[in-house]
């Protein structure tokens, strides 16, 4: 591990004299999934603020809940009085919340976030910046049979070495009586073992550089004893049945939520190798990295076999007796459903509510993988009991955070396949069910896809529709990525040059027939599994104007559109028994896409002698129909709106006298 301090880029964020360095130095934290991952991790530093009455106060400014040390900016540091924490921390006690509520009380900005747990032992720390991270290789090392003494020699009596406690006023309380006698001067670090590590200094660097020199010589120490390359490494050959099986088993867990849920299959290398290792099933089981991970992890893993399904009713057999072992009586128990498991030869499996969520899984459970195994070749893995990580999984301000509730997006937790989502109509349909909380797979034949959006929440993937191996490896991915397939948009298509029949040759008419036809009962027969397993399936056809009401010069166009209409008739009568609706928007003079460019509309409307603007709007409504209204029709035909309907065929146009 390296500093990643540059002047330069410093000297940019000072012109803040207040926070920007602490803005600074926290996003060089942040960068380094080794030391914080996803909101964990919190920095401060101690300033002054002028009040209402000209009065000079002290304060701490100090990491607000809900924000990322990678991304924090200056709103992000919640202003607190420091002489109220100081006070806060000689009380004899006091309950979790009634410190956040205290915190909240001696912020100094009512719109500011709130004030991170950690805010009272961040403010008994006397040198004004203080940084604290979870980094991997000193919480491993400490994970292990051995780890206080390892690190207590490791660190002399430059680091104060002090026992796991809960987070919050308690570890406050904890650190206050531990340093009332320190020589400031001299402590470079404290260690919270399976916890972290806290570095501080009146000088930004110097105390970001600390914490990069101590976790440097942990992680010194584990390459010195090999533990450094002991992770284990190895490869997967899916079967297609594996896939079906991960679609079953994302299924049963919805049900198990009472909501849906996202499954991912990580068949990493490190994955697979890990789930590979004798005693897997043991040491997986322990406990996480860092009792905060159980948050977000729940205590312990899951263990799949080759049917996925029964390890789920052995993990809510084994979470049923965690909880009723260690829960006092004001505790409701958390659903049962586990966040990660290892999936036996195959990799590890990762289950959450959301994209985001399961993104935050996946990401600890790696860390956590590298972590066990360095411990492993220490001695042995050492979580903390499991009463300390119930502790945490049913902390007191996590709880209340349920209460209070959270609101679910529409498609939260479902899955939406869309095609040719590159642009037009299909990219419109991914940007509305983004909006409505679905994980989305975007499939286009152009390259650009795969870096048209940088949230985990899309997967976009380079497809040729008209190529049936292509069609079944973008399904595959979808289902490894998200666990299944709920929603199928069938919208890539073409409209082929205009040719009266007695001039059409053959391949023109094969090509459209490919595309706008055969494409679509490919992708169909592809995804009918893994809809079978889906949550709420339902597929939707784009359509076209030309199926009720062709045009001439239109026929290979107009042909394969007629036939995928009929198909689609077809497959609600075949599908409804398995709950799958299917429905068809035809659209019509749909010009923000790529068909309709400035060229070609000018030379349209000068043909029927209107201005551009008039033939846009040249409908019954008189409405200028754009993508996003068709995605908006293909949102409600894929949600509750449509629950009793399926074989509809439905015109976005704004009235076509043709069709009407």
């Amino acid at each position: 591990m390296n500093s990643l301090w540059d002047d330069q880029e410093a000297a940019r964020f000072a012109t803040d004299a207040m926070l920007g360095l602490r803005v600074y130095s926290s996003q060089l934290l942040g960068r380094d999934t080794d030391l914080v991952l996803h909101g964990g991790g919190n920095t401060s530093v101690k300033g002054s603020l002028v009040n209402v009455f000209g009065q000079s106060e002290e304060v701490l400014f100090v990491k607000g809940s809900g924000w990322d040390l990678q991304t924090i900016a200056a709103g992000g540091f919640a202003p607190v009085r420091l002489d109220y924490l100081k006070r806060l921390a000689t009380l004899p006690a006091l309950s979790d919340t009634g410190m956040m509520r205290e915190l909240r009380l001696a912020l100094l900005d009512p719109n500011a976030p709130t004030p991170s747990v950690e805010a009272i032992l961040h403010a008994l720390i006397p040198l004004r910046y203080v940084d604290h991270t979870h980094a991997d290789a000193v919480v491993a090392i400490s994970n292990t049979p051995d780890g206080e003494a390892v690190l207590r020699k490791l660190y002399g009596d430059e680091v104060l070495i002090l026992p796991y406690v809960m987070p919050g006023f308690i570890l406050a309380q904890q650190v206050h009586q531990a340093t009332l006698n320190a020589d400031w001067s001299r402590l470079k670090g404290i260690v919270l073992l399976h916890h972290g590590i806290i570095t501080f200094d009146d000088d930004c660097r110097a105390s970001y550089e600390s914490m990069i020199a101590l976790v440097n010589k942990a992680e010194g120490y584990l390459r010195n004893r090999g533990a450094w390359t002991q992770a284990a490494t190895a490869r997967h050959a899916p079967k297609s049945v594996d896939f079906i099986h991960l679609a079953a088993l994302r299924h049963q867990a919805s049900d198990m939520m009472g909501s849906p849920v996202l499954a991912r299959w990580d068949r990493s290398a490190e994955a697979v190798g890990y789930s590979l290792l004798p005693g897997v099933a043991d040491i997986a089981t322990r406990g996480p990295l860092t009792p905060d991970h159980s948050i977000h992890t729940k205590a312990f893993a899951a263990i799949f076999d080759d049917d996925p399904r029964d390890g789920l009713a052995r993990f809510q057999s084994a979470y049923n007796d965690y909880f009723s072992q260690h829960a006092a009586p004001h505790h409701t128990c958390l659903d049962q459903v586990p966040r990660f498991g290892i999936w036996r030869e195959k990799g590890m499996l990762y289950i959450a509510p959301d994209s985001k969520r399961i993104g935050v899984v996946g990401d600890i459970s790696a860390h956590t993988v590298k972590a066990i195994q360095w411990a492993e070749a220490l001695g042995g893995w050492v979580a903390l009991p499991k009463q300390d990580l119930f502790d945490i999984e049913y902390w007191e301000l996590e709880q209340a955070k349920l209460k209070r509730g959270q609101t679910r997006g529409e498609f939260e937790g479902r899955v939406v396949l869309v095609t040719g989502a590159g642009s037009g109509i299909g990219k419109a349909c991914v940007e509305a069910f983004v909006s409505k909380g679905a994980a989305v797979v975007a499939l286009d034949i152009n390259t650009t896809i795969t870096g048209m959006w940088s949230s985990r929440q899309v997967l976009g993937r380079v497809c040729d529709v008209t190529d049936t191996q292509q069609i079944e490896a973008a399904v595959q991915a979808a289902v490894e990525t998200f666990g299944g397939i709920d929603v199928l948009v069938s919208n890539a298509g073409n409209f082929p040059p205009s040719r009266q029949l007695k001039d059409m040759d053959a391949q023109t008419w094969e090509q459209s027939l490919s595309l706008n036809l055969s494409s679509h009962m490919n992708m169909l027969r592809a995804c009918i599994p893994f809809l079978e397993l889906g949550i709420d399936a339902s597929v939707v056809f784009i359509g076209s104007k030309n199926v009720p009401a062709p045009g001439p010069g239109a026929s290979a166009y107009s042909v394969a559109k007629a036939g995928l209409a009929q198909m689609a008739r077809v497959a609600a009568l075949e599908l409804g028994s398995k709950g799958i609706r299917v429905n068809t928007i035809h659209p019509n003079a749909v010009f923000d896409t790529s068909l309709w460019t400035d060229e070609v509309l000018a030379q349209r409307a000068l043909s029927y002698q209107l201005t551009v603007d008039e033939y846009k709007k040249n409908n019954v409504l008189g409405r200028n129909v754009g993508s996003s209204d068709v995605a908006r029709l293909a949102v409600q035909m894929a949600g509750e709106g449509f629950a009793c309907t399926t074989g509809a065929q439905v015109p976005v146009d704004g009235g076509n006298d043709r069709v009407i």
